[in-house]
């Protein structure tokens, strides 16, 4: 397996080992990924990918901005789904090994995990590979986690997740676009902070032929307000448009898509790096 290498050296690490949020605080790592923090110093790491993609076919656009042998401080691993970009061996088994953390997937994603062979390829335990599924819920910590339906058609068995502290309440939507599953969540729980993919419709080459193709990964303005509506979010953050040549889109259209819809109440936009409190 390809190391990972970040030019940002371990700056964003460290910040996140000497912050002290009063409830949760989230970092953005572009992509999908995700730095989740409680009061308690709890840490999770929620669909965190440092690879460059499969070029020419997927391109990172942005930085990788940590090396995963740099991660001191992690209670757990999270994966939404099984593509490459959320369970990906030489981003995520490296924090398993280093920290002791468990990692937290449904099916398809340990499946994954099994075809990278993590245990052998990195000092991972078994025991640290934990099944997910619709309805679990779980403690890491001081943060309750809830396992929820995603309609994501794209991937095998995708996930969402809940993540609950001091009164707090943060979601993880992988990427999932609108229906049902989304407006289940948005009835049982109040969202402080929702985090949704976003990006447009382009042409990437196709896996097989190799031909331009046109392609939908990602809700768009409209489908992703509508997926913010369902669950009634209080702030949405979108993510996922800085991610892929041909797939990124501007976060900032979202202001005028929202405008009219009583949620959400706010549309905020982060760059890779930020921290945001819930």
């Amino acid at each position: 397996m390809d190391d990972v290498h970040s030019d940002w050296g371990d700056w964003l690490l460290r910040a996140v080992e000497e912050a002290d949020p009063d409830g949760l605080a989230v970092w953005y790592l572009g992509c999908n990924g995700f730095v989740v923090k409680a009061s308690d110093g709890t840490t999770l790491f929620v669909d965190p990918y440092l690879g460059t993609g499969d070029p020419p076919r997927t391109v990172r656009m942005i930085p990788v901005p940590f090396d995963p042998t740099d991660v001191r401080e992690a209670d757990a691993v999270l994966a939404t789904h099984e593509h490459t970009d959320h369970v990906h061996g030489p981003s995520q088994a490296p924090i398993l090994a280093g920290t002791g953390a468990d990692f937290y997937a449904p099916d398809a994603g340990l499946d994954v995990v099994e075809e990278e062979d993590w245990t052998g390829e990195w000092d991972v335990a078994r025991e640290q590979l934990v099944e997910v599924g619709e309805g679990d819920t779980f403690e890491v910590g001081g943060v309750t986690v809830h396992v929820a339906a995603a309609n994501d058609p794209d991937a095998d068995h995708p996930v969402s997740y809940v993540f609950e502290h001091a009164g707090r309440t943060f979601f993880h939507g992988g990427d999932a676009r609108p229906g049902e599953a989304f407006e289940r969540v948005g009835e049982r729980f109040d969202i402080d902070l929702g985090v949704l993919a976003f990006g447009s419709v382009g042409r990437i080459p196709d896996k097989e032929t190799g031909e331009p193709t046109r392609t939908r990964w990602y809700s768009d303005e409209n489908m992703v307000v509508e997926a913010a509506a369902q669950l009634d979010l209080d702030r949405l953050l979108p993510t996922h448009w800085d991610m892929w040549k041909g797939l990124t889109a501007d976060p900032t259209a979202l202001f005028e898509h929202a405008r009219s819809f009583d949620a959400p109440r706010r549309v905020e936009v982060h760059q890779i790096g930020d921290r945001t409190d819930v």
